[in-house]
């Protein structure tokens, strides 16, 4: 398999899986945005966006469903019939559709726009949005260490990555106390050290920025 993949973009998600499972891949690193800064990569993806997964002829570009895919008859999957079976499903979603779409806008408002176009008012109000619909994580994760099942599981995951990103956004801090624990228990995964590794000394070993695409700042 191949991903294409910037540094610490929803490509992370993918990546962060395949190091779970120990699956063999090859890593490309792409400037970011890659639609602005490497043109032959829309042969990849027309959309310019990471990521991308290559397996043989399938090509996926949708960071949850490549997670449900490369989950598929591991134990990082919950199976129909099983318990959590339906929050499994909810939660794989709720990373990317919930909690990370509103993050984007903070991260656009606040940082990617030029500065006469940034929006300070707009970058709160979808911030809270998304501490909002995160704070509902709160009774879960009180009671269970994981989000389905009582186990580590690709769900995990996709909400991992939008925890990871809230922290380059700086709202980490407001993270409710149970929310806050479990971010903690899913950084401490080999896993996920190992996926934070791969990223950089396969920037470095391609000639690509290691720097964090949220922490890009193309104003200054």
């Amino acid at each position: 398999m191949t991903l294409y993949h910037c540094m610490s973009a929803r490509s992370f998600r993918p990546l962060w899986m395949l190091e779970e499972l120990g699956l063999p891949y090859e890593l490309k690193m792409l400037p970011f945005p890659p639609r602005a800064f490497d043109k032959a990569y829309l042969a990849i993806n027309p959309l310019g966006t990471v990521p991308a997964l290559a397996d043989g002829e399938l090509r996926m570009t949708e960071s949850a469903a490549i997670c449900q895919y490369l989950a598929t008859g591991s134990g990082m999957e919950i199976r129909p019939g099983e318990q959590d079976y339906a929050a499994y499903l909810n939660f794989l979603h709720f990373g990317e559709a919930t909690l990370t779409f509103p993050q984007t806008l903070v991260l656009r408002y606040t940082h990617f726009e030029a500065p006469e176009r940034r929006a300070p008012q707009v970058a709160e109000d979808y911030a809270k949005w998304f501490l909002a619909r995160l704070r509902t994580l709160e009774p879960r994760l009180e009671q269970h260490d994981f989000l389905a099942a009582n186990r580590f599981t690709a769900a995990d995951v996709s909400v991992g990555y939008a925890l990871l990103l809230a922290e380059h956004l700086g709202l980490s801090a407001r993270f409710t106390p149970a929310v806050a624990a479990y971010w903690e228990r899913l950084r401490q995964r080999d896993g996920f050290r190992r996926a934070l590794a791969a990223q950089e000394a396969a920037a470095l070993a391609q000639g690509v920025s290691a720097e964090h695409a949220p922490d890009i700042r193309p104003f200054g």
